[in-house]
């Protein structure tokens, strides 16, 4: 059955991924079907070593797949494209190019000119909250920070998709809160499809529209949780009755897959 409709925007069909080959071959994924809308917020969640990451970077043309097709705007995704803008959690700036020259970057690339460069990397940096910083080189910088600079950086492009990759993971636990604030504040901005990589629970559920949640060995989609929290949100809608009720779905989902694999690691030892 085809999971592609006239208003999807992003289609992942029959996605499998093996890496090596023969007795020492590892089957990654297995037979991935995911459809995410125009302007779609989803999160994809799971243990580490699930293939979530994988995935993601099939997404973004740095992996090939074994089997499948991954579509965009009903063009099949055959590598790293400006119609994908990606964030990873190790930031990935250039450490010798200022906050303002970084965001700037892959504009510079495509051949725009410098004013308009310029216009559209201010415009970013006061959206992400880093004017005052233009000038400021990435040592300088907290990680939070860093991680805005990366998010104006990839926004800037104006890309149809932005793929993060545990963008927050690095963080702590106070500035990873108000970072997803933020990213939610310059999603609703820019009105771009998303799609986050995440092993978070609660950072699942309080940035998408939709959460994915995996299994592994090999990676599959076991469960899709619908969350219909209302938008704007912010860090109260944390302790809600309906924001529980999905966190202990998800938890009920993720421990039975983290308890198969202790099972599964018992066997092995024997």
């Amino acid at each position: 059955m085809s999971v592609e409709n006239d208003k999807d925007n992003l289609v992942i069909s029959g996605i499998t991924k093996v890496f090596g080959s023969g007795e020492k071959s590892v089957k990654a994924l297995d037979i991935i079907d995911l459809a995410v809308k125009d302007k779609e917020f989803v999160s994809i969640l799971g243990a580490s070593g699930c293939g979530k990451s994988t995935l993601l970077r099939i997404v973004g043309g740095l992996e090939k797949p074994t089997t499948g097709s991954v579509t965009l705007g009903g063009k099949t995704v055959t590598g790293p494209g400006p119609d994908r803008g990606m964030v990873f959690q190790s930031y990935t700036l250039f450490p010798w190019l200022s906050v303002k020259k970084n965001i700037e970057f892959g504009l510079k690339q495509k051949g725009m000119a410098a004013s308009e460069r310029s216009r559209i990397a201010n415009e970013y940096i006061e959206i992400v909250g880093l004017k005052g910083f233009e000038n400021v080189f990435p040592k300088a910088l907290s990680g939070g920070m860093k991680q805005r600079v990366a998010i104006a950086r990839a926004l800037a492009n104006d890309p149809e998709v932005i793929l993060l990759d545990e963008p927050f993971g690095a963080l702590d636990m106070q500035t990873r809160s108000l970072m997803q604030e933020l990213l939610l504040k310059v999603w609703q901005q820019s009105q771009k499809t998303v799609l986050l990589v995440t092993h978070d629970i609660d950072e699942a559920i309080f940035m998408a529209d939709r959460v994915v949640v995996m299994k592994s060995r090999p990676g599959k989609i076991k469960e899709i949780i619908d969350v219909d929290l209302p938008r704007p949100r912010d860090y109260h809608i944390r302790t809600s009755p309906l924001f529980l009720k999905y966190k202990s779905r998800a938890v009920d989902l993720i421990r039975n897959e983290s308890v198969k694999e202790l099972d599964m690691d018992k066997l092995t030892a024997l």
